[in-house]
């Protein structure tokens, strides 16, 4: 089954601050306001096609007075389809779960063991005579290798020492090896982040349980960076953890729970993911509400099974490789080996998926916010994947550990197309319609994050269109795509300017003066405070410990949340709200 899933259309009256929205958003908004359509469907609070294709129009938006269009934007659903199985893009010697670290554009890393060179094709293995060779983008001086498209920089030619290595490209096809990140006791590395020009490499210890943390400062030295150790002591067994920073820069580990199974029977994996967070990604760590729970019934039974690691390679912190757990009927679905990524505020968390009664997969979910539980999004291919995701050269890369990955253009799913009607005589007929336009969002770096992703939301500029007294919206929606994905529309918002409102309505500026001067007032407040909190949050990057940052960071969102949130009444008092004190007289004002 496909779906197409676009989740929000947007008038906008505006670029401006000053601006209000109207949307279409619920089934019953739905069904009221959808004046004519053909092959659509209204379900779940969406409107979606019913085959390959399918188109809308929506009932006039009326308005007392002529008012003017600035854009149409339009958001899809979060539910993402839209990946295509490829060969592996990784280096064909990287080997064991891969980690993958987008630093910024041209700088990609993978990070995972190292397996020796092999022979080319058609040629006895034996010892390889390596040459100089250069690469677009790389000062060092480099050296071939037997593997197509890799190439060993001056790092990667120091001794292996039993743990991961770093992988670089600036194109997802050629990469250099710089060598060792982790010794051997370090292996069992899981997740990496990136902050003020350091790599934090998460690595289990012992094998599923408790992230530990390097923190490397140089990635093409050959040598593993500064051994942190113990970051996160998880009171639950198990870990293969995801971490990610939000964009207020505190780290977040989502990790496996196993208190609820028998990992060892369910892949290492469990229906339930811990949520804890930090702020600078080391201890203290405190715990949060659960990110995934998928628990069956507790039937109130313990019961035990050994784990192989624990004693072996740790005896000092576990005596004994017994683990417990609270028996759960029916039998579980088990999720794990997190990887995150947020794209425009949007959450996803990528896993391993073992279902009850089935082989492993791959699974993700999604959430509006990393505070919130994440709901079950979707499924994808087959093979233990131990997945990894990532954002480079305009595609994300659902990097595994078996022979496929997956790439994907983003969430965003073609093709639509959408174009604005006007009415300017104010007789209830559109007298002039816009371009049909193409609508599709992008995605960006952020910079200083590495699994924080910028959209700009798909948006048709309108500023050429006459103003109006109403305005109509027709879109249509085709499935261009051989993957489990077409369109499903969730909402519509009309956002129109008060500034140009109070403009155009000279004569009765008296009556909406002091709520546009507050709104004003209240937008202009919020642009400083965000100015000053970003100042703070590169201060806190430094390591600058002083509470005055955080406490400006907090005055910010606490301004956004109780004051800003205000304007939406504000703008209603200016653009519906002036006619009433018409009938006050002049000698009202004169008092």
């Amino acid at each position: 089954m496909k779906f197409y899933l676009i989740t929000l259309i947007t008038l906008t009256f505006t670029a401006s601050l000053f601006s209000e929205n109207w949307q279409i958003k619920s089934q019953a908004a739905w069904e009221k306001n959808i004046q004519s359509s053909k092959g659509i469907i209204i379900k779940d609070n969406a409107v979606s096609p019913e085959g390959k294709a399918g188109h809308f129009k929506t009932k006039l938006k009326k308005f007392k007075s002529k008012k003017s269009l600035q854009s149409l934007t339009m958001n899809q659903s979060p539910l993402w389809q839209n990946w295509e199985e490829v060969p592996g893009v990784g280096p064909s010697n990287l080997k064991d779960a891969p980690v993958f670290l987008a630093k910024g554009p041209k700088d990609y890393w993978m990070f995972g063991r190292y397996s020796p060179p092999r022979a080319s094709k058609g040629k006895k293995s034996g010892k390889f005579d390596a040459k100089n060779a250069k690469l677009q983008g790389f000062d060092v001086s480099l050296k071939t290798t037997p593997d197509e498209n890799q190439f060993n920089a001056p790092g990667g030619l120091e001794k292996g020492l039993g743990g991961y290595h770093a992988w670089q490209s600036k194109d997802m096809k050629n990469w250099v090896h710089h060598g060792p990140v982790t010794p051997g006791f370090a292996r069992w590395t899981t997740t990496a982040e990136q902050v003020g020009g350091k790599t934090y490499i998460y690595y289990d210890f012992p094998n599923d349980q408790d992230p530990h943390l390097f923190i490397d400062d140089d990635l093409t030295d050959g040598k593993p960076g500064k051994n942190i150790g113990l970051a996160f002591a998880d009171p639950s067994d198990g870990s293969d953890c995801a971490v990610i920073r939000d964009l207020n820069g505190k780290f977040h580990i989502i990790y496996e729970d196993w208190s609820p199974i028998h990992a060892g029977k369910h892949s290492w994996d469990s229906p339930l993911a811990g949520h804890s967070v930090s702020p600078n990604g080391m201890h203290p760590f405190k715990i949060l509400d659960p990110a995934i729970d998928h628990r069956t019934k507790p039937t109130g039974k313990m019961a035990k099974y050994n784990h192989p690691h624990w004693t072996k390679e740790d005896p000092k912190r576990f005596p004994t490789s017994v683990a417990e757990y609270e028996i759960h009927e029916p039998e579980q679905d088990a999720y794990g080996d997190w990887a995150a990524i947020s794209i425009g505020g949007q959450y996803y968390l990528f896993c391993d998926f073992h279902p009850a009664n089935d082989k492993i997969r791959i699974a993700w979910f999604t959430s509006s916010s990393i505070h919130k539980p994440f709901e079950f999004c979707g499924e994808i291919g087959r093979g233990h994947p131990d997945p990894d995701i990532g954002f480079a050269e305009g595609k994300f890369y659902l990097i595994t550990q078996t022979a496929k990955d997956y790439v994907s253009n983003g969430p965003w799913v073609e093709k639509v197309e959408s174009r604005v009607g006007v009415d300017t005589s104010n007789n209830g007929e559109i007298d002039k319609w816009s371009k049909w336009s193409e609508m599709k969002e992008s995605y960006d770096y952020i910079e200083g994050f590495s699994k924080q992703i910028k959209k700009t939301p798909a948006r048709q500029n309108l500023a050429a269109l006459p103003e109006g007294f109403a305005f109509q919206i027709e879109v249509k929606i085709s499935d261009v795509t051989s993957n489990a994905s077409k369109p499903l529309i969730e909402s519509l918002d009309y956002c129109r300017q008060s500034l140009s409102h109070v403009l155009s309505m000279s004569e009765q500026s008296a009556s909406i003066a002091v709520p546009f001067l507050m709104l004003f007032g209240n937008t202009l407040c919020y642009w400083q405070l965000c100015r000053l909190g970003y100042a703070c949050h590169k201060r806190i990057e430094k390591d600058d410990s002083d509470s005055y940052f955080t406490q400006k960071i907090a005055t910010t969102k606490f301004f956004a949340t109780h004051i800003l949130s205000r304007n939406k009444g504000l703008l209603i008092a200016i653009t519906e709200g002036d006619e009433s004190l018409r009938y006050a007289g002049e000698d009202y004002f004169n008092c």
